[in-house]
């Protein structure tokens, strides 16, 4: 089984490793110094899961010389959500008429972009559900035991394809779920998404520092009910108690936690924001429902959405 990892950091790395371990083709595409690392010493993983290394590991930055060797049979899309779109052009060289092409981004329209790009057919829909951050060039740090990927196809028939996939996630040992609708997990991790991004930006600190404030909670609350609240009016059968067993998770989390939003911010990086909050606030329109929570998280962070404004001197 050949599977090719857009994007080798804090999702496509781990995911790409395991898998590699039980035996896939896997061919990882990064970039700069992390891709000369992984060419010259392997893709090392390390963390509360323990150690592994693939060694050798095939790498490159040139999506469509993969296509070498043909089509491959999954494509796991793991950059940014800004970087939908460029990658979807370039991953439409290495898709075969058997090929599935899943989105494991945090947000909830991946699939929906990815489509006229690749073609409807090739797409499946998402969900990572696993945190790990690159430390240094070939290392990637994961963090929490928990590893799960969930995916389906988006007219919720049961494929040969995603029974396979499910079989070597099995046998890479971590969990693989063929869900029958594949909407409702990629929601409901965006329902935790969305205020645990946005409050951590806002902030600058992790969870529990925000968490034990009671007017920071609530902000965190109200982003959350709004986020249920558009999810179901665009068709997402969300589960009737996802408001209380999204708030038993966040309160349940370590209070050390950052969202890699939150990170990004502090780093002056760019930001997901338009596709978290920004999304909520759009769909919300879309069906005449209010959003103030996100509303406000979105215009208070926007300036910083595409980075680091340069220094201005006075």
């Amino acid at each position: 089984m050949r599977i090719a990892v857009i994007g080798t950091g804090g999702i496509g790395a781990i995911f790409g490793a395991s898998l590699a371990k039980a035996g896939a083709q896997i061919v990882f595409v990064a970039r700069g110094a992390h891709l000369a690392a992984i060419r010259a010493n392997g893709l090392s993983i390390e963390g509360d899961r323990g150690e592994t290394l693939v060694r050798p590991a095939e790498a490159t930055d040139n999506i469509a010389g993969i296509a070498a060797l043909g089509p491959v049979d999954y494509v796991l899309v793991c950059v940014k959500l800004w970087d939908v779109e460029s990658a979807g052009e370039q991953i439409r060289a290495i898709v075969g008429p058997d090929t599935a092409v899943i989105p494991l981004q945090n947000g909830v329209d991946a699939a929906e972009r990815l489509m006229p790009l690749v073609g409807q057919a090739a797409v499946m829909g998402g969900t990572a559900f696993v945190t790990g951050s690159i430390v240094a060039p070939g290392v990637v740090r994961q963090t929490g035991t928990y590893q799960r990927m969930s995916f389906g196809e988006l007219d919720g028939r049961t494929s040969r394809r995603g029974e396979r996939l499910r079989d070597l996630c099995e046998a890479a040992g971590f969990e693989g779920v063929l869900s029958p609708d594949i909407r409702v997990p990629v929601w409901e991790k965006f329902l935790l998404l969305v205020p645990l991004s946005g409050l951590n930006a806002l902030t600058r600190l992790p969870l529990g520092a925000w968490r034990d404030d009671p007017d920071l909670f609530a902000l965190g609350e109200a982003a959350l009910r709004e986020t249920i609240a558009v999810g179901r009016a665009d068709g997402v059968p969300l589960p009737p108690d996802s408001l209380g067993k999204t708030l038993a998770a966040i309160r349940s989390m370590p209070a050390y936690h950052m969202t890699s939003m939150g990170n990004d911010l502090l780093r002056g990086n760019r930001l997901e924001l338009p596709w978290f909050a920004g999304k909520i606030v759009e769909l919300g329109r879309r069906h005449a429902i209010a959003t103030p929570a996100n509303s406000f998280i979105h215009a208070a962070l926007k300036l910083h959405a595409n980075g680091a404004a340069p220094a201005t001197s006075g």
